[in-house]
């Protein structure tokens, strides 16, 4: 677990407020990078709600937490065993969807790994939520995939 210790809830909110920070930085600069029509405009969605996400763990009480508790999704697992390429400013709208889809694949395993680390007991529903948090974001980006790519004539 190493860099991933916490020793408080506080701690981890923190924490997670420093990945959703990174998050929205990553989705503005590919926005910022994005050369095809609609691409920035859903970037910077993904960048905004990314800033949401930040906003309620800065704003989250005990209470909060324990009502965040969401009904678990399913996983369309589109994207799961496609490639991912680097961002660049030629990219397609397909591989930003796959770009995207797995990075919030890979913030959803990372936060329900933490969940069940007994080094963050007092964390574990904070990370539960950032998980479904991120599996939601991954859900609407393959919803999103199957409607531009797959359902393409």
């Amino acid at each position: 677990m190493g860099e991933h210790r916490r020793e408080s809830v506080s701690d981890v909110i923190a924490f997670a407020i420093g990945r959703e920070i990174e998050a929205a930085e990553g989705y503005g600069r590919m926005a910022g990078m994005a050369t095809l029509p609609g691409l920035r405009d859903l970037l910077l969605e993904l960048k905004g709600e990314e800033e949401n996400h930040r906003k309620i763990l800065e704003n989250l009480t005990a209470a909060g937490l324990e009502a965040t508790a969401a009904p678990p999704l399913d996983d369309m697992a589109l994207t799961d065993a496609l490639p991912d390429e680097p961002p660049a400013p030629d990219m397609t709208l397909q591989d930003l969807l796959i770009f995207a889809a797995r990075k919030e694949k890979k913030a959803e395993e990372l936060y329900t790994g933490l969940a069940r680390s007994p080094e963050v007991a007092g964390g574990r529903k904070v990370f539960e939520f950032l998980a479904g948090q991120e599996r939601a974001h991954k859900l609407k980006l393959e919803a999103e995939y199957e409607k531009h790519i797959l359902s393409e004539d």
